[in-house]
């Protein structure tokens, strides 16, 4: 008897030593605050300024419909912000404790059912579901990042605190003036991931030939022996714009086939184009 009451014993005291352990553990975390400058694994934490956290979403044009990946969430600001607009938003981060302080802040915000967090590592990450990509990176980790944006979907928005992705220019840049509570790093980038129309397509009378670099695209248009080229040619998302002369085309990408109006001075019509090779 006086064994099996020891053992009783025994067990409540680690019972008791484990809850301890535990609570103390959750107060150290909850403890946490983030300093601006910390180390992390790719960069250091620097908070995007509250007023380029809302101007980088209403660049982005965020509302209920989207779905908003952060990479490199930090304390959860801009993730956050996305879920206070009605969007489902996802932040990835590598700290761990700042992943925790995010789920606290989000909590506290009542937004923690649209707003989510994981710990991950960004170049390991799946973000293809996302509608809108947000990021505050150094220019060499977004032009490592570059390959798997430009395989999102066509008309996915990209926005970017600052930094740059090297030769594909943005399609639109913001920058805070005064009168901003922003001290540094105040500019917004914005990209739309274009669709792919490299190559050639039946078009018109002719064979229209393609030749793109991210949202620019130039080449040739061929009938029998007349040779236009392409002049004034952008893809934003699914949409082409392109003039041949002076007869100004735009229209809509599928798969393999694209279809618009025309306007030459008054006149107006219908065009279509089908893919033949890339």
């Amino acid at each position: 008897m006086k064994i099996l009451n020891l053992n009783r014993k025994t067990i409540l005291f680690l019972l008791l030593i484990s809850t301890l352990l535990i609570g103390l553990a959750e107060a150290q975390q909850k403890d946490f605050t983030p300093v601006e400058g910390q180390p992390g694994k790719d960069v250091m934490w620097l908070p995007t300024a509250p007023a380029l956290v809302e101007k980088m979403l209403d660049l982005a044009n965020v509302s209920p419909k989207d779905y908003v990946i952060d990479l490199g969430s930090g304390d959860g600001r801009l993730v956050i912000a996305a879920a206070k607009r009605g969007a489902r938003a996802l932040g990835i981060e590598y700290d761990p404790d700042m992943v925790e302080l995010s789920k606290r802040n989000a909590e506290k915000e009542g937004v923690s059912d649209r707003a989510k967090f994981i710990r991950a590592d960004i170049f390991e990450s799946d973000f293809s579901q996302a509608t809108v990509i947000t990021m505050f990176l150094l220019p060499e980790l977004n032009l490592r990042l570059r390959p798997q944006i430009l395989k999102l979907k066509p008309g996915t928005r990209i926005v970017s605190n600052t930094f740059d992705m090297g030769e594909w220019l943005p399609d639109e840049v913001v920058n805070l003036r005064d009168g901003w509570d922003c001290t540094y790093y105040c500019s917004a980038l914005l990209w739309i991931v274009p669709a792919n129309v490299e190559g050639r397509w039946r078009f018109m009378d002719g064979e229209l030939i393609i030749n793109q670099k991210f949202q620019k695209i130039s080449g040739l248009f061929k009938s029998g022996s007349k040779i236009i080229s392409i002049s004034n040619g952008h893809i934003r998302g699914e949409e082409i714009n392109f003039n041949l002369g002076n007869i100004e085309y735009k229209g809509l990408i599928g798969s393999n086939t694209m279809e618009g109006n025309f306007r030459a001075g008054r006149k107006t019509g219908k065009w279509t184009a089908t893919k033949v090779t890339n």
